[in-house]
């Protein structure tokens, strides 16, 4: 009888030993882990490409190259743009004589025959003008008559009008051009040189240069294929504006507020701790949108995109590289 009570208590305290291990197990199984937010470090990456299409004649970097603002990154190919500068500076000629033309005004010869014609007309107003003072004289004499005496004077009248319209003859010569024309064929000119402008702009766009410090990251082309316009040929990262991207639940946004600093770590860089400060949050789109799965006592929860820049400059960082944050969000 001793040993069944014995048995017994035994009994009893193994099952609840037992009973006491589901209820720890059942504890840590079902304790909610703390949730670790990833992210990755992300950079500014700027894309080059021209605004003519042409053929990659060279590229003065590699991928992996380091670059400097103004480095001559790719050369390309344009022959159409050489023969259009060509035909650009021959009407530019073109227009430029014309405008010549229009200020030299006539050739001397011209000048010189209307000066002639002007002064055989002043000799004509000359003798006219003798010629009717004598009639007059001897018409207020009463030897002539006046019909004599008014042929006389329509003779000096028409030479006057004939010596006149010589002299705005000789004037046009040597004034050449009106006003109008010459203003037209200085427009002329200022429209030719605009046309030099625009493809020698163009022709610059053959030569790519890099507009930031950087590093080549990506080349898209090969050395001898075409380009057309503002065809991406390479992308340059600016290392020195760097930034780590986190996609966060809204539900977890209460410990990442705007102007805040946290601690991450970055695992490629052997886990070294880094100080961030948030600048930027925005709603990502409604596909990423976390969908509840019970009926009651859940809600749609949004994703945010959480930017955080390091406050001192990390060494060796890279985009891509993976960061946790250190201090756990529940």
């Amino acid at each position: 009888m001793k040993k069944k009570n014995q048995d017994l208590r035994t009994g009893i305290i193994a099952l609840i030993v037992v009973i006491v291990l589901i209820f720890i197990v059942g504890i840590i199984i079902n304790r909610p882990e703390p949730i670790i937010i990833q992210g990755e470090a992300d950079a500014s990456e700027i894309r080059i490409s021209g605004k003519i299409p042409g053929r990659i004649r060279e590229f003065k970097g590699e991928e992996g190259s380091e670059v400097k603002a103004g480095d001559t990154l790719v050369i390309i190919d344009s022959p159409e743009l050489t023969a259009k500068l060509e035909q650009a500076n021959a009407a530019e000629d073109a227009a430029a004589a014309q405008d010549r033309k229009a200020n030299k005004g006539a050739r001397k010869e011209m000048i010189f025959g209307a000066y002639e014609m002007y002064q055989k007309a002043l000799v004509g107003v000359d003798i006219s003008k003798k010629s009717f003072d004598r009639v007059q004289h001897l018409f207020d004499k009463g030897v002539v008559t006046a019909q004599k005496r008014d042929e006389a004077e329509a003779q000096y009248k028409a030479a006057v009008a004939t010596s006149n319209a010589a002299k705005s003859q000789y004037d046009m010569a040597v004034n050449g051009a009106e006003k109008e024309d010459k203003e037209a064929a200085l427009a002329l000119v200022d429209r030719a040189k605009g046309a030099v402008n625009e493809v020698k702009s163009y022709i610059n766009e053959t030569t790519l240069t890099s507009p930031i410090n950087g590093e080549i990251t990506e080349i898209y082309p090969k050395c001898g294929e075409l380009v057309g316009t503002g065809a991406p040929i390479m992308s340059i990262v600016d290392l020195n504006d760097m930034w780590f991207t986190f996609n966060v639940r809204e539900d977890l946004l209460g410990q990442l507020k705007m102007g805040k600093t946290v601690k991450i770590k970055v695992p490629a860089l052997d886990n070294q701790i880094v100080d961030v400060k948030v600048d930027y949050i925005k709603a990502l789109a409604s596909y990423a949108t976390w969908k509840a799965t019970k009926t009651t006592g859940q809600f749609d929860v949004k994703t945010f995109e959480v930017r955080a820049r390091p406050i001192a400059k990390v060494s060796d960082l890279r985009p891509g590289m993976t960061a946790l944050f250190v201090e756990k969000i529940k």
